[in-house]
């Protein structure tokens, strides 16, 4: 394949590359794109999993606890329970008093039994080896199957579930509010695409336009009815129209790379949004009443603090729990080698026992009354913190609806305006092509169109802005 053909190759792939890479997507699909990239809603996700386990591990308290426990230990030495041979006297059963007698040596010089140092001797002894109390406990095994059921833990368990189910609604209730921040701000980097790329298509506009008028100054100089000067103002103009189209290119191609990367797209992803060749959006003003309790129903973050608080409340009734019996009953089936429960020998011998435990706790120096009482505290504070942002919250929805109804004046005011800059601008063109107006004249002019335009289209997005935004502050946002 020869250099020509090669690069021609090139050229067909690199365009099709970037044909396929360009796609059409709406706003709907960018939010949908956001969320299932986004790395914080992925850990939002994992977050709730993370507390579905812990609540059910709460629940789990409730039921029987079974565990098994084994051991080995090696000794070097074997274990005696006496330290040398004993000799244990006996006893003969006495005929006339019906009971059992010691044997006795008997002096024959007394008849009475003898006594060496103050001792008496018998005449019979029972041999205790050592050897015969010396266990191998070289090796020492042992094992234990015990169950435990709780009774009553003073309301541990049942606090303990209610914190892991609340825990849960909260953590859903944040991945909902980090829902609502990304899609709020894909929105905010979907319509600055679209402002830019209006804006593009109006600074292509405005170059035609001061292109035409350079043009036509151009060969009223040659005709001798315009002078070089105004030639020169016309190109100036010109020049800062091409300077401003550069702007807003790079401004388009930023903005594109900043709602890919939002979107879980590279950055060099083409796109091309539903709505950026539209000339007009549909605006209507939306109905700004309201209902403050409705809004704390809906908002997320208000829901969280209140499932903090009730949490908070639940931990109250943890610190109080240390401070009242717990009662449990306990099982349990064991075996050890040596056996214990026949002269240690060495194979395994097995037992069970049943048995409860109670523990009362009695004086410890205030420190579980202060521990309730800190808990309290946090619960109170947290209460606090759920009332100050009620009360930010109400002023947050105001701002938010005034800043939405001054946008849509603001909206509509400069569509008047833009009515107005095109008369202008009529009026001037018509007026320099008669030779009744000036080059000045028709510069203003083309000047206040292009302001005119352009602060529609600032309007038009800003109206969508503080509308998603009051969506967003009300808790009423569509996705």
């Amino acid at each position: 394949m020869n250099r020509s053909m090669r690069n021609i190759v090139l050229a067909v792939l690199c365009a099709l590359t970037m044909a396929a890479s360009a796609q059409v997507v709406t706003l709907d699909s960018c939010r949908n794109m956001a969320l299932r990239n986004n790395k914080e809603i992925q850990q939002a996700t994992l977050a709730i999993d993370k507390a579905g386990y812990q609540r059910k591990e709460a629940a789990a308290a409730y039921l029987p606890q079974f565990d098994f426990t084994a051991g080995y230990i090696y000794n070097s030495r074997k274990m005696s329970l006496i330290k040398e041979d004993q000799m244990l006297p006996t006893k003969s059963f006495n005929m006339q008093t019906g009971t059992y007698d010691y044997n006795l040596v008997i002096d024959p010089t007394t008849g009475y039994p003898l006594q060496v140092n103050g001792q008496y001797v018998p005449s019979t002894v029972a041999l205790l080896p050592k050897s015969g109390l010396t266990f191998n406990t070289h090796n020492l095994m042992g094992g234990a199957l015990t169950v435990t059921q709780p009774i009553y833990m003073g309301g541990k368990i049942t606090a303990m579930n209610q914190i892991t189910d609340l825990a849960e609604q909260l953590a859903r209730e944040m991945r909902a509010s980090k829902v609502e921040d990304v899609i709020y701000n894909v929105d905010a980097a979907y319509w600055q695409v679209v402002s830019l790329c209006a804006k593009q298509k109006l600074a292509h506009s405005y170059v035609d336009l001061v292109q035409k008028l350079d043009n036509d100054v151009k060969a009223m100089v040659g005709q001798g009815v315009a002078t070089r000067a105004n030639q020169l103002a016309v190109d100036v103009k010109l020049n800062e129209a091409n300077v401003d189209l550069t702007k807003v290119d790079n401004g388009v191609t930023l903005s594109r790379m900043l709602l890919a990367q939002l979107c879980g797209l590279p950055v060099n992803t083409m796109v091309t949004l539903a709505d950026e060749g539209r000339d007009d959006l549909d605006l209507s003003l939306a109905p700004s009443n309201y209902n403050l309790n409705e809004v704390f129903d809906k908002r997320h973050d208000v829901r969280s603090l209140e499932l903090a608080t009730k949490i908070y409340d639940q931990q109250v009734k943890v610190a109080r729990s240390e401070m009242m019996p717990k009662l449990a009953a306990v099982a349990a089936l064991h075996a050890t080698n040596p056996n214990s429960y026949n002269g240690f020998e060495n194979r395994f011998g097995a037992g069970f026992s049943i048995g409860a435990t109670l523990k009362v706790p009695l004086w410890h120096w205030g420190g579980l009354s202060n521990k309730v009482k800190a808990a309290q505290v946090e619960a109170d504070v947290k209460r606090l913190e759920l009332d100050d942002a009620k009360e930010k919250i109400a002023l947050q929805i105001s701002q938010a609806a005034f800043s939405y109804q001054e946008a849509f004046k603001t909206y509509e005011a400069t569509k008047a305006n833009l009515d107005q800059a095109d008369e202008n601008l009529r009026i001037a063109g018509i007026a320099f092509k008669e030779g009744m107006g000036t080059i000045d004249e028709v510069l203003a002019a083309q000047t206040a169109w292009l302001k005119a335009n352009s602060e529609k289209i600032d309007a038009e997005i800003n109206v969508q802005l503080t509308h998603e935004y009051l969506n967003k502050v009300m808790g009423t946002m569509s996705y």
